[in-house]
């Protein structure tokens, strides 16, 4: 057997049965909250922890198309909801 070689196991992309069940059952409880209307939700009321979760859903690199570059220095905003008294 050579030393490093992989044996058994789950082919290389073949994602985790665990972590299969488990993206089901949380796109399931987001369907049954509202789904989008939900998320809005709560973007508004918690904006920091909704940033976080964009953080991680959003791809970890971007592929610019050569005849259509990425700007460089392109501002995005968030504003906080208006709190009334």
């Amino acid at each position: 057997m050579a030393v490093g070689k992989k044996t058994g196991g789950r082919t290389k992309g073949t994602p985790n049965k665990m972590t299969a069940t488990l993206k089901e059952m949380i796109l399931e409880a987001l369907d049954r909250k509202g789904g989008v209307a939900y998320l809005v939700q709560q973007a508004e009321a918690s904006p920091t922890a909704f940033m976080t979760l964009l953080g991680k859903v959003l791809p970890t690199q971007i592929q610019g198309d050569p005849n259509n570059p990425l700007l460089a220095g392109l501002t995005i905003s968030f504003t906080e909801p208006k709190r009334e008294a």
